[in-house]
């Protein structure tokens, strides 16, 4: 039977690529790649391969997603070359643990039936429908749906960006609207397209790589010199937003003769959204929003005005959630210190340990003694005085959330905190010490809770939830991260002896040493060649050390 490409060029069955275009072609339905995946139906197609829709065997017929990738390249060693280039962005893709992503299972190559070898990136399947389906079975989204649409990708924005990794492709075709929770869901990411560009251009000597990048979506700076920032993808976002809004394509509303963007005569939105969507869309990177946190501030910036709160009213918060010390041990608030750099004060393990977190003031109305914390009802938010509540004991539910004034993000840090039974103390000085290594320039200085300080305030909490996703990413056990803070030296030599004297198998203290810094700094590249302090950052690294030492001795047992 024979076989055609998109072109409608005539080939053989068997083949893999269209003799007349060389385009790849489709493998059948059926088809077991590997013993473990047999291929469902087709799904998409790309420039680079094909996409289709599998079930994996090993895992009781799952579904998932196969990319295939077919750079056309000839011979083992190019294909090998080829292989590596993919598997380095396949790697980033694997670190990338997020609710709104799906997961990444592996990257592997496999011969098919036909004996040709390919490359395939295995990732979750998400059962819904993309936005470019639901513009065109539904039509236009109004401003309240399309506020909410931005409000609820912004945060995976901030998270992939924190990795350092830029989508690149974001577009209504690559967010799919999940059918188990309606929440958008992020998929293709550019940088793996780009590869493939690479791999073309490299081994085929089909000339310079194409510059990956929706035509209409992508910005300048990306699609002529191939430069991506983090604001590259909001740019991206912003032309989806108004791609939605007004149900047109990006062409039909950017004007390329005068280079300006011709769609407020296509709707009708807030002055509010109006800004912030022109922001996103400035010509120059350095005109538009820093990152996606500002673009969520903004949404979620109510537009009366904040009153001013009587400061004598409030109370001392407490972050843990405890009961707090009694009334007459307390400081007055005019001896407080307004300072991010939470202070902990605790006279031993056995007294609770209280924070003064003098600028969250402006924004709460007053703390209850037993450590709730009730904010008045205040232009667009309101919460019940049970932001304290312990929470359940899943780590992951906790993600951070889309509502990002002061009190809701404080809750947010808190709940996940508590759900990883990380200590107060520990984790507050963890978290300050990365905020001041990054702004040196304040000299430890205590922030203000004024306007002048609100990006630094900003920054902390951003850590702080950043700090929270690599521990949650540790996979440690409740008991190790119970002991994060009181980890010493001592611990590791001890680890060392029993390695040595055979305690954990054939497990020797040169492979913790090894695999432990395998998985600290997978979490932590960034501080690869530093020195890491015993009372922040050590402890991260000896609590895996323990994870690793508690697995072998199970093992031998």
């Amino acid at each position: 039977m024979p076989l055609y490409c998109n072109q409608g060029h005539k080939n053989q069955n068997g083949s893999r690529f269209c003799i007349e275009c060389g385009e790849p072609l489709w493998l059948p339905a059926g088809e077991v790649l590997e013993k473990r995946y047999r291929l469902v139906r087709q799904l998409a197609a790309g420039g680079f391969g094909r996409t289709y829709l599998a079930e994996n065997l090993h895992r009781f017929n799952e579904r998932c997603v196969l990319k295939e990738f077919a750079p056309q390249v000839q011979g083992d060693h190019e294909l090998e070359k080829a292989k590596e280039l993919f598997e380095r962005e396949a790697g980033a893709l694997y670190n990338l643990k997020h609710p709104q992503l799906p997961r990444f299972l592996e990257f592997f190559q496999a011969e098919t039936k036909t004996g040709v070898n390919c490359l395939f990136l295995a990732q979750d399947y998400i059962e819904g429908d993309t936005y470019y389906d639901l513009l065109r079975s539904r039509g236009s989204f109004s401003e309240d749906e399309v506020r909410q649409f931005l409000c609820k990708l912004l945060p995976v924005l901030t998270y992939i960006h924190a990795q350092k990794v830029v989508h690149r492709d974001i577009a209504p075709d690559n967010i799919i609207l999940r059918s188990t929770d309606k929440m958008p869901v992020l998929i293709d990411f550019g940088g793996v397209k780009q590869v493939a560009a690479t791999v073309v251009s490299r081994f085929t000597g089909l000339g310079m790589p194409t510059l990956i990048g929706k035509q209409g979506y992508a910005p300048e700076e990306q699609m002529r010199q191939g430069k991506v920032y983090p604001n590259s993808d909001l740019y991206a976002l912003a032309v989806t937003a108004l791609v939605l809004l007004t149900g047109k394509e990006p062409q039909d509303l950017y004007d390329s003769y005068k280079g300006t963007w011709q769609w407020r005569k296509e709707i009708n939105v807030s002055p509010q959204l109006e800004a912030i969507l022109q922001k996103m869309l400035a010509y120059q990177p350095g005109d538009r929003y820093t990152n996606a946190e500002e673009v969520l501030q903004a949404l979620q910036t109510p537009l009366q005005k904040i009153p001013t709160l009587n400061i004598s009213q409030l109370r001392t918060i407490n972050i843990l959630g405890r009961k707090p010390e009694p009334t007459r041990n307390r400081q007055s608030p005019e001896n407080q210190t307004h300072s991010t750099k939470t202070q902990v004060m605790a006279a031993n393990a056995n007294k609770p340990i209280k924070l003064n977190l003098g600028w969250l003031r402006p924004l709460l109305m007053k703390a209850i003694t037993v450590g709730l914390v009730g904010l008045a009802a205040t232009s667009a938010w309101v919460f019940a005085n049970a932001i304290m509540r312990t929470p359940s004991l899943n780590p992951i539910a906790q993600r951070s959330p889309t509502n990002t004034n002061t009190a809701a993000r404080l809750q947010n840090v808190v709940s996940r905190r508590q759900a990883l039974q990380i200590r107060e103390a520990f984790f507050v000085g963890l978290v300050d010490d990365s905020f001041h290594r990054q702004h040196p320039d304040l000299n430890g200085r205590s922030l203000k809770s004024d306007a002048q300080d609100a990006a630094l305030r900003n920054d902390w909490f951003t850590i702080a939830e950043q700090m929270l996703d690599k521990l949650e990413q540790a996979e440690l056990s409740p008991a190790i991260r119970r002991r994060l803070g009181t980890y010493t030296e001592k611990d590791y030599t001890t680890w060392h002896k029993q390695a040595n004297q055979g305690q954990l198998g054939n497990y020797t203290s040169d492979e913790l040493t090894r695999q432990t810094n395998q998985k600290f700094y997978r979490l932590f590249p960034e501080e690869r060649g530093k020195k890491l302090k015993l009372n922040t950052l050590g402890q991260i690294w000896y609590a895996i050390a323990a994870e690793r030492v508690n697995q072998q001795k199970q093992a031998s047992q």
